[in-house]
C-alpha cells in the first residue's frame, strides 16, 4: 500500500507533456475569431512633439553652421576661373601692344567705356572674331552675379550682361581719360602710354575685375558699393594675376572711387605707371 501510495505521488509531482496548440479558431462573446487576430500586435512608436523640436532645432544649427562655409567654398572655386580669365586677357594687351607700337589701348571719353570698350580691340586676340558680345565667355567673370551701378543701387544682375559695359566683367586700366576744359588726363592710368615706359611692370596695373574699381568685391559679397580692403582678382603688367585688397579712403566722398588714386605704399598695386 506504501508502495503504490509513493508511486502515485511521483506521478502526480511529474510535469506533464503540454498538448500542441490547435491552430483552430477561437470561440468568444463576440463571435469566433482566428487565434492570429486574437495576438496583441506591438504599438508602433511615434516622435513625440519636443523630439521633433530638438531635432529640427539640430538641422537648423548644423545649416546655420554649414552653409556659410559652403558658400565660402564656393566663392572659392570661381576664383582661378577669374584668374584664368584676367591672364588670356592681359596677354592679348600685351599682344596689341606689340601691334601698336608698344602702345596700350587708347584713352575713351570716360566711364564705364575707359575701362570696358578696350574688349572691342582684344578679340581678334583671343580667338573670339565673330562671336556675339554677351557669349564671350573669357570676359564673363563666374562670381559676376551683381554690381552696383553709379547712382549707387544694388543691381542683382551680372555686369557681363550690361551693353553699356560692353559686356564685360573686367576692366582695363583705363582712368587716365582726358576731361575738363582744357581736357587733361585728371587720374592716373596706362591707356595709350607705351608699355617699356612703365616703371614697375610689377606693381602697376593692367586689367582687372571691374568691382575693383569702386572697390567692391563679387567673391566676399556684402551689400556695400565702397569698402576698403575689398578682395578682388587683379592682371599686373608683367603678367601675373593676383588676388589683393584695395584700398579706399571713405575719407574722400563725392563719387571720390578707388582708381582715382594710388593707394599708400604697403599695398600692392597702384594704378599709375610711375
Amino acid at each position: 500500500m506504501k508502495r503504490a501510495i509513493e508511486s502515485a505521488g511521483s506521478i502526480g509531482s511529474a510535469e506533464l507533456p503540454l498538448l500542441p496548440r490547435h491552430p483552430g479558431p477561437v470561440f468568444t462573446a463576440a463571435g469566433i475569431q482566428s487565434r492570429r487576430d486574437c495576438i496583441i500586435q506591438p504599438r508602433a512608436k511615434g516622435f513625440t512633439v519636443l523630439e521633433l523640436l530638438v531635432v529640427m532645432t539640430v538641422i537648423s544649427l548644423l545649416a546655420a553652421l554649414l552653409l556659410p562655409a559652403l558658400g565660402r567654398a564656393k566663392a572659392k572655386a570661381r576664383q582661378p576661373a577669374c584668374m584664368n580669365n584676367l591672364r588670356q586677357i592681359g596677354l592679348a594687351i600685351q599682344m596689341y601692344a606689340q601691334d601698336s607700337s608698344d602702345a596700350f589701348p587708347p584713352a575713351t571719353n570716360g566711364p564705364p567705356a575707359s575701362f570696358t570698350a578696350y574688349t572691342q580691340l582684344m578679340k581678334s586676340y583671343v580667338g573670339l572674331t565673330g562671336t556675339k558680345p554677351e557669349r564671350a565667355k573669357l570676359f564673363a567673370c563666374p562670381a559676376d552675379t551683381f554690381y552696383w551701378d553709379y547712382g549707387n543701387s544694388w543691381v542683382s544682375q551680372s555686369l557681363n550682361q550690361q551693353a553699356r559695359f560692353y559686356f564685360s566683367s573686367y576692366g582695363f586700366n583705363g582712368g587716365n581719360f582726358l576731361s575738363g576744359k582744357p581736357p587733361v588726363a585728371r587720374w592716373p592710368g596706362i591707356a595709350g602710354r607705351k608699355l617699356s615706359s612703365i616703371r614697375e611692370p610689377v606693381k602697376t596695373v593692367l586689367v582687372l575685375e571691374f568691382a575693383a574699381l569702386l572697390p567692391y568685391s563679387w567673391h566676399e559679397p556684402i551689400k556695400v558699393s565702397h569698402y576698403n580692403n575689398a578682395q578682388d582678382m587683379v592682371g599686373f603688367v608683367d603678367g601675373h594675376v593676383r588676388f589683393i585688397k584695395m584700398y579706399w579712403n571713405a575719407a574722400k566722398t563725392n563719387g571720390i572711387e578707388a582708381w582715382h588714386y594710388d593707394p599708400p605704399a604697403s599695398y600692392d598695386y597702384k594704378w599709375s605707371g610711375d
